[in-house]
């Protein structure tokens, strides 16, 4: 008896998805709501369950675009398992062990960008890249694999094989030059969540005046309460005290003076344009994954402590490097913070989040000549922060977004508003 298994629901408004990732080989047996494949959506990487326990046949391949409700693979429930200890059970046991130690590594954080090995020497790849990586005659232990859990898949072969650090899908022509360096073109498909990332970024700067207002901060309140406080807060949270927490409650404060900052543009039962307004911060923190940014929203910031707000960003950290976000985490955000400090950014100008009227962006820390103490006329070396605020204009006022701006660098530059609340 052969059952089929099925591309599943993966939320509203999304009709298909692309097969990145053979969990399970083909031709081996697997168990009853045993994860056998990866498949990339528009909005997250959802995993397809076995419906049943049998031999897995593969009836699409690494790549294929799968619509939903369309057969991908097929299990033949008559036959049987086999026996422990034999060929095809240790090797289930084994690529499960690896994916177990690949998972952990993310998890604490013990892995490295280079990985690309389980923690018991064992090549973390599928089993399509394994079989490329056999004909090409590829050493696995020295390719870079950019699935989940740094799993190695058939494009990072081919990459490696090019001598080129992007996916690649195909090669549609190149030469050599005159000096023998290649002058190879590649094509690579955009993923579903790329196109719908390009989407959005289009739709944001075609429907929204868009406009952005700068200033800086000085980040010595926060770093000497950090340094004061870090040994203790770990010990009674379990959690490290980071800057984005800081910026997350000054935000929700900040939402709360200036409403409209919180507020967005929707149509109402007319079909006329209507201004929708929150009472609550659901702040949105834009995470960069290998597969691209993406949004999870952290709900009711403003009622949130501090050790909250760590939490669920470390959280969101790692399920977003992992592709474990789930589709209602990346819903109905009323604001977004961006932090491109971490990646060295001096100042730049964020992209609003539709629908969302306002979105924050954080620059990294450096030191400059500064005014200190304000009005003394002398001059202090001073960890610096340039801060973006980029606001729809349609909605927010230039007047209003300067102090939503100002308020935020005021919490930021005294902590003890934060605590007091002003």
């Amino acid at each position: 008896m052969a059952t089929e298994i099925v591309m599943p629901e993966a939320g509203e408004s999304v009709v298909s998805g692309v097969l990145t990732t053979w969990l399970k080989a083909d031709g081996t047996y697997v168990e009853r709501d045993e994860a056998v494949a990866e498949v990339d959506t528009d909005k997250i990487t959802v995993e397809v369950p076995a419906p049943a326990s049998g031999i897995i046949k593969h009836r699409t391949a690494e790549g294929d675009e799968i619509e939903i409700g369309s057969v991908i693979a097929e299990l033949d429930e008559s036959a049987a398992k086999p026996a422990a200890g034999s060929a095809s059970e240790q090797s289930a046991k084994q690529e499960s062990g690896q994916d177990a130690a690949a998972a952990t590594a993310v998890a604490t954080g013990s892995g490295t960008t280079d990985k690309s090995t389980a923690t018991n020497g064992e090549v973390h790849a599928t089993p399509l890249a394994k079989k490329v990586a056999a004909e090409k005659g590829v050493d696995l232990s020295s390719v870079q694999g950019t699935g989940a859990s740094d799993r190695i898949h058939e494009r990072d072969v081919l990459a490696a094989v090019q001598g080129n650090s992007d996916s690649v899908q195909s090669v549609v022509g190149g030469e050599s030059s005159a000096n023998g360096r290649s002058r190879r073109v590649t094509l690579e498909r955009m993923s579903p969540l790329r196109q719908k990332i390009a989407s959005r970024l289009v739709e944001a700067q075609q429907t929204a005046a868009m406009l952005t207002t700068f200033n800086e901060c000085d980040m010595s309140a926060v770093m000497d309460l950090r340094k004061q406080y870090k040994e203790s807060f770990e010990k009674r949270h379990g959690i490290g005290l980071g800057f984005m927490s800081f910026f997350i409650k000054a935000a929700a404060n900040a939402l709360e003076k200036f409403p409209m900052v919180n507020a967005s543009i929707v149509a109402d039962d007319a079909g006329k344009p209507a201004i929708e307004k929150h009472d609550y911060a659901d702040i949105a923190i834009a995470v960069a994954s290998a597969k691209g940014l993406v949004v999870p929203v952290i709900r009711n910031c403003e009622t949130l402590t501090f050790a909250n707000v760590e939490s669920a960003v470390k959280d969101f950290g790692t399920r977003a490097r992992d592709g474990k976000l789930g589709l209602d985490e990346m819903q109905g955000g009323t604001f977004t913070i961006t932090n491109g400090g971490i990646f060295g950014s001096l100042m730049s100008t964020p992209i609003l989040n539709p629908p969302q009227s306002a979105i924050l962006g954080m620059h990294t820390i450096k030191k400059r000549a500064m005014e200190h103490p304000v009005g003394s006329g002398q001059v202090a070396i001073r960890p610096m922060m340039y801060l973006a605020l980029s606001y729809d204009h349609r909605i927010v006022d230039g007047a209003e977004a300067v102090q939503f701006l100002v308020s935020i660098k005021d919490a930021i530059e005294d902590p003890t508003r934060l605590l007091l609340d002003i």
